[in-house]
């Protein structure tokens, strides 16, 4: 049967109990008849309506709000499992080359005799030019690759970095190869110092013999040029930097010959002194600037031919003993995750990669029974391995995680967990932005599409619907029983369906949009001044600058709350809209970054979780709490903290960051300082407002 629905003077009669009207068809059809049965279209008209009011009224559900945060919860714990089952057989594959004209190790290796003796002579003549000015340094090396009929040509460079003058001499020779029409060529690089500041000896000693005994061979297809860089970094920057003609005058002097388009680039780093000494394995380091990678076909040719054809053990990420079990990976794999992350240059091949050319370095560790003329025979069959490539690398993956010389993961395995940790912040901004639109006004169970007297608590009473039988009993009685107001209704149409629903359920509350965004922007652009400051402060006071920042930037968020409660305090509203936009910019931010640095997206979206559920509440004493928690989540004060922990010199990194900002185009402190401390800066301030109310 029906039920009547009164809705006070809007004019809209009598109506069933969804809320759907009979039309005139149905009335000349009788379907308004009690005994009618509706045809399915009726049915179906009636079924969407209940739907669409159902919808509408979800929007003032407060159940609809307690969603998110295990949304979000759900979201980081299967990003961060994600990554922990990496590792295991079942989501890593053995790596293989995908470049067929490599044909790594296929080739007879013929360094050694006569040459070991050529490289003994080198290593002392090097060995004495230790002491030399950089001059004289420069003309020796430069007379000797003259002396093997080679073109050459020196390469100074000056930088000032904190206050720091940096300045060396590069020297380099180029091999026109036989069969070569000087299009194409690689680099053998052979860095003065090493990373550790050692001079690399025999290292530059090996470059030297390689170039006198490559110019005997008449099979080369590509030109060779030979570098010896005046350090491990920079000077190798400056070289690469100049060869694409991208290199700054004022600091850079321009190369005077140069080859064709380069195709990759090896360097050599084996500082064993004058007498020599015999290691145990090489560690092939292969981390770009910016968390870039080499082309895993290079990687994988160097391991093979060292592993494969030498016989040599291979090493990566600092792990010397690696027996390939779950732990042991997961280390390696978060050890390369932070060196990624921080992307700083690890080597001479580092400022290749962001020029597309593809490199690593060779470092020799341990005690053990190989040689210079192992290391020398690697070598050779590296480049002639790279001497039969027809085109740029482009078989194999740019975008990896190894977990052993011989183990990795791909980018579509290993993305997921990054976008998960990056989405649970939008999923908590959304949630945000709906909770700010809501209307204080209450309703009692807004998402039931039930009869009115069917979700009351108690039955209608009988008089209400009979009044006759109400006049019978009491005839003394003959008031009618007062109607309550009429709620305000909003009559909705969707595909010729009619709904009416209570205006409450579709009205959103007018949104302050200015102040927030004002906000969240101009802390954001805040970050360019510790940015600033950071990349040009003295380098001796680096570190007190540091301890000072992070001291500064514990008490600026109250300073901000203080401010706002003394000449406007913000209102539910505005600090909600605040954390929103900040959540939602932050996610934004985290989802890109990871098609681009994978693992500093990661460890910036980690150290960021408290911030998706972190909010301002009515209690002084939780506020002050909360407080305090986001005090220890203070970027500066997690990177110090950090840095402790895995015995690293806070001091050296901020070197190591300025330098990366002016020569190496190091972009991490743009994450940082324009990404996340703001982040914490915004949500720490939302919570101090509550402290002071």
């Amino acid at each position: 049967m029906r039920v009547g629905l009164n809705c006070g003077n809007d004019g809209i009669a009598e109506r069933d109990w969804y809320g759907v009207a009979p039309d005139a068809g149905q009335k000349r059809r009788g379907l308004d008849s009690p005994f009618s049965f509706p045809s399915k279209g009726t049915i179906d008209s009636v079924v969407v309506m209940a739907l669409l009011s159902s919808i509408l009224a979800l929007r003032r559900d407060a159940r609809i709000l307690k969603i998110p945060p295990y949304l979000s919860a759900l979201c980081l714990i299967v990003g961060i499992a994600w990554l922990l089952v990496l590792p295991l057989n079942e989501y890593s594959r053995g790596t293989y080359i995908s470049e067929n004209a490599l044909l790594p190790g296929q080739v007879h290796t013929y360094f050694g005799g006569s040459e070991h003796n050529v490289f003994r002579a080198y290593r002392h003549e090097v060995f004495g030019l230790i002491d030399k000015p950089v001059e004289e340094r420069s003309h020796k090396l430069e007379t000797i690759f003259k002396e093997q009929n080679l073109k050459v040509a020196t390469q100074k460079y000056n930088f000032t970095v904190s206050n720091r003058t940096i300045a060396n001499e590069n020297v380099y020779a180029i091999l026109q190869g036989p069969r070569a029409d000087a299009t194409e060529a690689i680099v053998l690089v052979g860095a003065w110092r090493n990373m550790d500041n050692e001079i690399n000896n025999s290292g530059v000693a090996l470059v030297l013999t390689l170039a006198r005994y490559f110019k005997r061979w008449s099979l080369w297809s590509k030109d060779i040029i030979f570098l010896v860089s005046g350090d491990s970094t920079i000077g190798p920057q400056a070289w690469v930097d100049a060869y694409h003609d991208a290199h700054d005058e004022r600091y850079v002097e321009g190369l005077k010959i140069k080859s064709g388009a380069l195709q990759a680039a090896v360097a050599v780093d084996y500082p064993a002194g004058p007498w020599g000494h015999r290691y145990e394995k090489l560690h092939i380091v292969y981390d770009g600037v910016n968390g870039q990678l080499p082309n895993l076909d290079l990687f994988n040719t160097a391991v093979q031919i060292a592993s494969g054809q030498m016989g040599i053990a291979c090493g990566i990420q600092n792990m010397w003993r690696h027996n390939d079990a779950y732990k042991v990976r997961l280390e390696t794999m978060f050890r390369g995750m932070l060196s990624q992350g921080m992307g700083y240059a690890t080597g001479p091949h580092s400022s290749f990669i962001p020029y597309h050319v593809d490199a690593i370095t060779l470092q020799t560790v341990g005690d053990g029974w190989h040689d210079e003329i192992s290391l020398g025979k690697t070598v050779e069959s590296l480049f002639r391995s790279l001497n039969n490539l027809l085109e740029h690398f482009h078989q194999s993956f740019f975008f990896y995680l190894l977990l052993h010389s011989n183990r990795f993961v791909s980018i579509g395995t290993y993305l997921p967990s990054a976008m998960l940790i990056a989405v649970n912040f939008s999923i908590a901004a959304i949630a945000l932005w709906v909770q700010s639109g809501r209307s204080t006004e209450p309703i009692a169970n807004p998402a039931s599409t039930a009869p009115k007297d069917k979700i009351s608590d108690k039955p209608a009473s009988t008089s209400s619907e009979n009044p006759s039988t109400s006049a019978a009993a009491d005839p003394g009685t003959v008031k009618e029983p007062p109607n309550p107001p009429s709620p305000a209704v909003e009559v909705i149409k969707k595909d010729g369906a009619v709904s009416i629903v209570p205006k409450s359920l579709t009205t959103v509350s007018e949104r302050h949009l200015l102040l927030p965004l004002a906000f969240v922007l101009v802390l954001h652009f805040a970050g360019l001044i510790p940015l600033y400051v950071f990349n040009h402060w003295d380098e001796d006071h680096l570190q007190g600058l540091f301890l000072t920042a992070a001291n500064i930037t514990v008490v600026i968020p109250i300073g901000i709350a203080f401010v706002f409660f003394n000449n406007r305090p913000l209102s539910t509203q505005e600090t909600t809209l605040i954390q929103c936009f900040s959540l939602l910019l932050l996610g934004v931010f985290l989802a890109v970054l990871a098609t681009l640095n994978f693992s500093l997206s990661f460890l910036v979206g980690v150290s960021c979780i408290p911030f998706s559920f972190i909010r301002r509440t009515g209690s002084l004493g939780l506020n002050v709490a909360l407080l305090g928690l986001m005090a220890l989540l203070n970027p500066l004060l997690v990177m110090h903290a950090a840095t402790y922990l895995l015995g690293g010199n806070m001091a050296l990194i901020l070197e190591k960051a300025a330098q990366g900002w002016h020569i190496w185009g190091l972009w991490t402190q743009v994450v940082v300082f324009l990404v996340w401390l703001p982040a914490w800066a915004i949500n720490t301030s939302v919570i101090a407002t509550g402290a002071f109310e």
